[in-house]
């Protein structure tokens, strides 16, 4: 089996426009999170969401493309670019019939399903936009990055809730491991914030009601209330170890494990017993060829909501017993809110980050322990000096979707 390295990343999201502002950021504990500006929250109990600052589309692709976009797609082909060059594939010898594009969203275009049923109800069929469709599905960001960047491979939108940028990233790694690629842009996308999906998942009870930016994401924290919708996208490039030593190009990471499962048990709660999250973190950690004891960081799924900080800190305990009080493991979304489908792949490119820099994140605004989520999530302030080789990272969805990816430290 072929081994699957990280040779590019990209990211557009709230606490950055690049890789390198993000970390940065990130590394400092900035919280990216404020007040809905999108729309009037006058009738909403949900008030925050961390929205990305200072996107032009302009900067990524010519005026007429973006308007054949949604934002989501938009994030997606911004940041894939940005990973394209940063693999040095602009330019390269390689084959685009084994280059693929795995790039996945929970929800795809909400806002221009909002705006096209608005448009039906008061002015009529006619006047729904012609484009909306291939606007509005799903895989077209998938698509999009597929003809910006002339991937002709595997072109998959792998849909499931939170987990879907793990998942795209763990099949692409399949993918490349079986030889039936060299190369893969994985990751994922996600621009939900709009009046109907932020009052779906209000109404659900999902979101936190805080008003206070400091207070609204709280993992791990015994006062959380529920998860802060983010936005924006993370792209990987996959391919093969070989391919990316003979084109001579940096080499981030390794994917070294992958699992995922399905808790078969609610359509919104995870169960209670974490043993299917468990589960995929133990696929992962056996895939990789390790012990559970070689785990150097976790980062978690950790959103903020009361039954998912718990079930997740119980499969944690499942995994690695006594030893899970001696690994630190942090949310991240606490700095950057819940991207749904591109959560995993956001927080991928913090993993990798942690193992290059010797940075274990932190969880930021901890304030009230909880009993229930008693293991080391790494309080307000993240840690330097910190010898990481492998890292585990966490993504837990709706429908009982769970998927762990195990990075591994490039050494040469």
């Amino acid at each position: 089996m072929k081994r699957v390295v990280v040779t590019g990343m990209g990211t557009i999201n709230p606490l950055g426009l690049n890789v390198s502002e993000f970390w940065d950021n990130v590394k400092a504990g900035k919280c990216g999170i404020g007040e809905i500006t999108y729309f009037d929250t006058t009738e909403y109990k949900t008030k925050i969401a961390a929205e990305v600052k200072g996107f032009e589309p302009s900067n990524y692709m010519d005026a007429k493309e973006a308007k054949r976009m949604s934002k989501f797609s938009q994030f997606a082909v911004a940041a894939a670019k940005e990973a394209y060059k940063d693999a040095k594939l602009e330019g390269a010898s390689v084959d685009v019939e084994r280059m693929g594009v795995y790039v996945s969203s929970g929800v795809g275009g909400l806002s221009d399903s909002e705006a096209e049923f608005e448009n039906i109800i008061t002015k009529g069929p006619r006047r729904v936009s012609p484009l909306f469709i291939p606007m509005m599905i799903g895989n077209m960001a998938g698509g999009n990055v597929a003809i910006a960047l002339n991937a002709k491979g595997p072109c998959l939108d792998i849909v499931s809730a939170c987990a879907s940028s793990n998942n795209a990233i763990g099949e692409a790694f399949y993918a490349i491991r079986d030889d039936r690629a060299d190369i893969i842009i994985a990751g994922g996308t996600e621009s939900v914030i709009s009046k109907l999906g932020i009052a779906g998942f209000m109404n659900l009870r999902a979101l936190s009601s805080s008003t206070d930016p400091n207070r609204g994401s709280i993992p791990f924290d015994k006062e959380r209330d529920g998860f802060v919708m983010g936005e924006g996208a993370g792209i990987l490039i996959l391919e093969e170890m070989e391919h990316a030593i003979k084109r001579g190009v940096t080499i981030y990471g390794e994917i070294a494990g992958y699992g995922t499962t399905c808790d078969a048990f609610h359509i919104t709660a995870p169960s209670e017993d974490g043993a299917q999250g468990a589960r995929a973190m133990k696929m992962a950690i056996d895939v990789a060829g390790i012990t559970p004891a070689g785990v150097s960081y976790i980062n978690a799924h950790g959103t903020s909501t009361p039954l998912n900080d718990k079930g997740e800190t119980t499969a944690v305990k499942n995994v690695f017993g006594d030893h899970a009080y001696k690994i630190p493991m942090s949310s991240s979304k606490s700095m950057f809110g819940h991207l749904l489908g591109a959560a995993g792949a956001v927080e991928g490119i913090v993993s990798i980050m942690a193992m290059i820099d010797s940075f274990v994140p932190a969880t930021i605004n901890y304030k009230v322990p909880d009993e229930s989520c008693d293991l080391d999530i790494v309080p307000n302030t993240g840690r330097a000096g910190q010898e990481l080789n492998y890292v585990l990272s966490n993504s837990l969805g709706f429908g009982g979707h769970n998927a762990s990816v195990l990075f591994k430290k490039w050494v040469k």
